[in-house]
C-alpha cells in the first residue's frame, strides 16, 4: 500500500505516537487493507520484547476501525457459542459466528509461541483457519519465528527490529524529564531546549555504559534513565554547573556509570524493603578455632604439621623470604595443582585436636568441652564424617565442609592469621 492509500492524518498520528516504526506501519496497512481489498490468510509479526508489536497492532486496528479480536465471540456479535476442544472445533465455531458477517475479521494470537503445548502441527492448523474461512485473517505475534512455522506457503512477515541507540534516544526524548531548578521563576523555551540537550547527552551516556548490555528494550532503558536522572542533574539544579558543562558533570558522576546498583532493580527485581543478608554462623569462641584447625587438617599435608605447628618454631609461620633456586624448581615440578583445588582431605580426630591446641593463643579453659564444640560443628554441617565407622571409634575420620572465604572470615573474627599456616 502506498502513502496515498493510507490516510495522511493516520500516518502522521501513528508516526508521532510510535517513532521509528513508519516502515512497519506501512506494511501492516498494506496487509490489513480495507473491507473491499483482500488480505492474506495469515500474517506474522515478530520481534524481541518491547519493540511495539502488540501496541502498534492494536492502535492501528482501532484507528482504522477494523474488526479484530483476541477471542472467538468478542467484538463479533452473539453470545457464548461454547468451548472448542481442538482446532477443528474452533474452525467450526468461527465459521458459525462469522457466517453472517460481511466485513473482514482478524484473529490476533499474541505470544502464541510461548504456549506450553505449542507445536508445528498446532501452528499450521491455526494458520489454515484463514484458508477455511475467506473473511478471516489470523495474525501471529511471535518473538522469534521458526522456519516453515505454518507448514504451508510462507505468510507475509513484518519484522520489528530492536531499537538502535539513536532510535531509543529519540523515543525517550518525546517525554523529557524536567531539571528541578531551585531559582527559576518562569519556564521558557530556552530552558526546554537546554534540558533536551542535557537529556539526550545523558541518555547516550547511559546507553553506552549500562543499558546497552543490561536493558533488553526501551522500557528497561527508560527505567534506568529515570533512576539516575535526578542524582545526575542535582548540581545543575543547585546552580553549581551549567547545562553546557556536560563533560565536567560527567567527570563528577563517572562512578555512577560504573556501578551496577542502578540496574539491579531492572535485571533482578527485588521486593520493597528487602535487604541482602549474608548468612554467617555466630559460632562460639573455641568452635571458631576448631573450624580453622579442621580446615588446616583438611588442606595441609600431615607431614608438614611439625613445620607449621611446632611451638618452638615461631608457630611454624611461612617464611616470607625467598628460598634457593633449586628448591623453587623442585617445588614447581612436584606440585602443579593448588591443594585448595583438590578438595578437602579426611583427617583423624586426634590430628584435629593437636592442631587446635597448637593454634590456640592461650591455654584452654577447663570449662570448655571440645567434644560438644565438635558436635555443634557437625550439626551445622561445617564438619562431616568421611568414614563409615562409628563416630566414637578412634579410627573415625572427618573433613571440613566450608570454603576458604568463610574460613578466612571466621579466622579474622578471632584475630587468627590463618594465611600463615596454609600450605601452598
Amino acid at each position: 500500500m502506498t502513502d496515498e492509500m493510507l490516510p495522511t492524518e493516520l500516518l502522521t498520528t501513528m508516526n508521532e505516537q510510535f517513532p521509528c516504526r513508519a516502515p512497519q506501519i506501512r506494511r501492516l496497512a498494506a496487509l490489513v487493507g480495507t473491507d473491499e481489498t483482500p488480505s492474506p490468510p495469515a500474517i506474522v509479526l515478530h520481534g524481541l520484547e518491547a519493540t511495539g508489536k502488540t501496541t502498534i497492532l492494536r492502535t492501528f486496528m482501532d484507528s482504522v476501525n477494523a474488526s479484530y479480536t483476541a477471542g472467538v465471540t468478542e467484538n463479533v456479535g452473539g453470545g457464548d457459542a461454547g468451548r472448542a476442544g481442538d482446532v477443528c472445533a474452533l474452525g467450526v465455531r468461527l465459521s458459525g459466528v462469522l457466517s453472517g458477517v460481511e466485513r473482514k475479521h482478524f484473529l490476533v494470537l499474541d505470544r502464541v509461541d510461548r504456549t506450553r503445548e505449542g507445536s508445528s502441527v498446532l501452528f499450521a492448523a491455526l494458520g489454515r483457519l484463514g484458508e477455511m474461512i475467506p473473511i478471516l485473517t489470523v495474525i501471529f505475534i511471535l518473538s522469534v519465528p521458526k522456519p516453515r512455522l505454518l507448514s504451508s506457503a510462507e505468510p507475509p512477515h513484518i519484522h520489528f527490529a530492536p531499537y538502535t541507540k539513536e532510535e531509543s534516544i529519540k523515543i525517550l526524548s518525546k517525554y523529557v524529564r524536567r531539571i528541578p531548578f531551585q531559582d527559576i521563576e518562569e519556564y521558557t523555551q530556552k530552558d526546554a531546549k537546554e534540558e533536551l540537550y542535557v537529556w539526550q547527552k545523558f541518555c547516550g551516556t547511559v546507553w553506552d555504559s549500562l543499558a546497552k548490555g543490561t536493558a533488553r528494550g526501551v522500557v528497561q532503558f527508560r527505567a534506568i534513565v529515570d533512576e539516575m536522572w535526578e542524582p545526575f542533574v542535582k548540581p545543575i539544579a543547585e546552580g553549581e554547573y551549567g547545562t553546557r558543562n556536560y563533560s565536567s558533570l560527567y567527570l563528577l558522576h563517572k562512578d555512577m556509570f560504573r556501578r551496577e546498583t542502578n540496574v539491579i532493580d531492572v535485571v533482578v527485581p527485588v521486593g520493597a524493603g528487602e535487604k541482602a543478608v549474608t548468612k554467617i554462623h555466630d559460632l562460639p569462641y573455641y568452635s571458631k578455632f576448631l573450624l580453622c584447625a579442621a580446615y588446616l587438617a583438611s588442606y595441609n599435608p600431615a607431614r608438614q604439621d611439625a613445620v607449621f605447628f611446632m611451638k618452638n618454631n615461631d608457630f611454624g609461620r611461612k617464611k616470607r623470604r625467598g628460598g634457593t633456586t633449586g628448591s623453587t624448581k623442585r617445588t614447581a615440578k612436584n606440585r602443579k595443582i593448588h591443594r585448595r583445588l583438590l578438595g578437602p582431605q579426611a583427617f583423624p580426630l586426634e590430628r584435629l585436636q593437636a592442631i587446635f591446641a597448637a593454634i590456640l593463643p592461650h591455654r584452654m579453659s577447663s570449662s570448655a568441652d571440645i567434644q560438644t564444640q565438635i558436635a555443634t560443628l557437625t550439626s551445622l554441617r561445617l564438619l562431616t564424617k568421611a568414614s563409615a565407622t562409628d563416630v566414637l571409634e578412634a579410627g573415625a575420620k572427618w573433613r571440613v565442609n566450608a570454603g576458604w572465604d568463610y574460613i578466612r572470615h571466621v579466622a579474622r573474627s578471632v584475630k587468627f592469621d590463618i594465611e600463615d599456616f596454609v600450605a601452598e
